[in-house]
C-alpha cells in the first residue's frame, strides 16, 4: 500500500475505541505515526499502540481530559517529547448525559459542551504552534446538532456549538494553511451506542431508511477522515462531512 501520509504525525483523541480507534488505523496504514489520547481506556489504548507499531509506524498513547485545559496541555507537552509536530488532529472524544432536555442541570450542560465542544478550542490552542503548513483539524460531530433526538438534547446542542466553532476556526487557522471541517456521522455501531436504551431501535431505524442495506461501521467514518486528510481535499474549508449512508436526505 502507497504511504501516502508517510512523515505525517496524527492526533487522535477518544482513538482508543470506536471511530476514534478505526481512524487511527486508518491513518496508520497509509502512513502516519499515531498520538492516541485516551480518558480511562489504557488497556484499550495499549493494545492499538501494539497494533499500529505492527504496522511500522511510531505510536504513543496520552492520557488526558481534553475537557480541561490544563489536561490538555500536560498532554501537548508529553506529546513533544515524541513529535516536534503534528499534522493531523482529530477531536473525537465525547461524552454525555441522556435525558430529557428538562430533567437536566446547568452541570449536564457544562459537562457536554466543554467535552464535546470547547475540547476542541483546548486542542487547537495547544498545538497551533505545532500545526504544519497543509495541515488538518477534523471534529466529529453527529445529526443531532440538527435534528431532535430523544434524550439527546445538551449533546446535540454541544455538537451544533461544535459545528459553529469548526467554521470560525477554519477562518482562523487559514492563516495558518491548516483546513477544518467536521465528520457528522449516523447511527454508528460502536460500544458508546450501548448506553442507549434503544440502540437496536436506533441501528434498525437508521438501516431502513439508508440508502446503503447494511449497518454503519466505524471504518465507514475513517474512510471520511482519510478522504479529509488527502492533500486533494485542501480546497473543503469549514463543512460539515455527513456520513449516513443518505439517512439524514429522506423525508
Amino acid at each position: 500500500m502507497e504511504q501516502i501520509f508517510r512523515n505525517k504525525v496524527a492526533l487522535i483523541t477518544g482513538g482508543a475505541r470506536g471511530i476514534g480507534r478505526a481512524i487511527a488505523k486508518k491513518l496508520a496504514a497509509n502512513g502516519a505515526d499515531i498520538a492516541v489520547v485516551y480518558y480511562n481506556s489504557s488497556d484499550a489504548a495499549a493494545e492499538l499502540i501494539k497494533e499500529v507499531a505492527e504496522m511500522g509506524r511510531k505510536a504513543i498513547a496520552l492520557q488526558a481530559n481534553v475537557a480541561d485545559e490544563s489536561s490538555v496541555k500536560a498532554m501537548q507537552q508529553e506529546f513533544l517529547q515524541h513529535f516536534p509536530h503534528v499534522d493531523f488532529i482529530v477531536s473525537n472524544a465525547a461524552s454525555g448525559v441522556l435525558k430529557p432536555a428538562l430533567a437536566m442541570s446547568t452541570k449536564h450542560f457544562r459537562w457536554c459542551m466543554e467535552t464535546n465542544a470547547l475540547a476542541l478550542h483546548h486542542l487547537v490552542r495547544a498545538f497551533y504552534e505545532q500545526l504544519r503548513d497543509g495541515g488538518r483539524v477534523l471534529a466529529l460531530s453527529s445529526l443531532g446538532a440538527s435534528r431532535a433526538i430523544p434524550n439527546y438534547s445538551f449533546i446535540g446542542a454541544s455538537k451544533a456549538a461544535l459545528e459553529a466553532l469548526v467554521r470560525s476556526l477554519s477562518l482562523e487557522l487559514a492563516l495558518k494553511n491548516v483546513s477544518v471541517n467536521t465528520i457528522s456521522a449516523g447511527v454508528v455501531d460502536t460500544d458508546a451506542l450501548k448506553y442507549f436504551p434503544n440502540r437496536e431501535q436506533l441501528l434498525d431505524e437508521h438501516q431502513s431508511r439508508s440508502l446503503v442495506s447494511r449497518t454503519l461501521l466505524p471504518d465507514d467514518v475513517a474512510d471520511a477522515a482519510y478522504l479529509l486528510c488527502l492533500p486533494e481535499a485542501n480546497m473543503i474549508r469549514g463543512q460539515t462531512i455527513v456520513v449516513d449512508a443518505g439517512y439524514s436526505i429522506i423525508a
